[in-house]
């Protein structure tokens, strides 16, 4: 699996964010995100099963595909956290 970057990447992201951001009722933010990673754990699962020819074979590279997801998601959370983190009083204005 690959994580390259394309025209339309930060465009799905932006509707991704902004869906969840629809969803926002009063202070639920929490359950908005549980939802979101629910989501993103049933198809990224998805995107892993189609690779697979069976279930064995899917069962089998369980271990390399949850160190790849896991993986991408920390760097991705690190870099955003140093970005509100940096930015914050910017980012967090009432």
């Amino acid at each position: 699996m690959t994580t390259e970057t394309d025209d339309q990447f930060y465009a799905r992201a932006d509707e991704h964010i902004h869906t969840a951001n629809e969803q926002l009722d009063g202070d639920n933010r929490g359950k908005v995100s549980a939802s979101m990673m629910y989501a993103t754990a049933r198809f990224n699962a998805w995107i892993s099963a189609c690779t697979s020819q069976t279930g064995d074979e899917l069962l089998s590279a369980k271990k390399d595909i949850l160190e790849y997801f896991v993986e991408q998601y920390r760097q991705m959370l690190e870099e955003h956290l140093d970005d509100y983190a940096q930015n914050f009083d910017k980012y967090m204005k009432s």
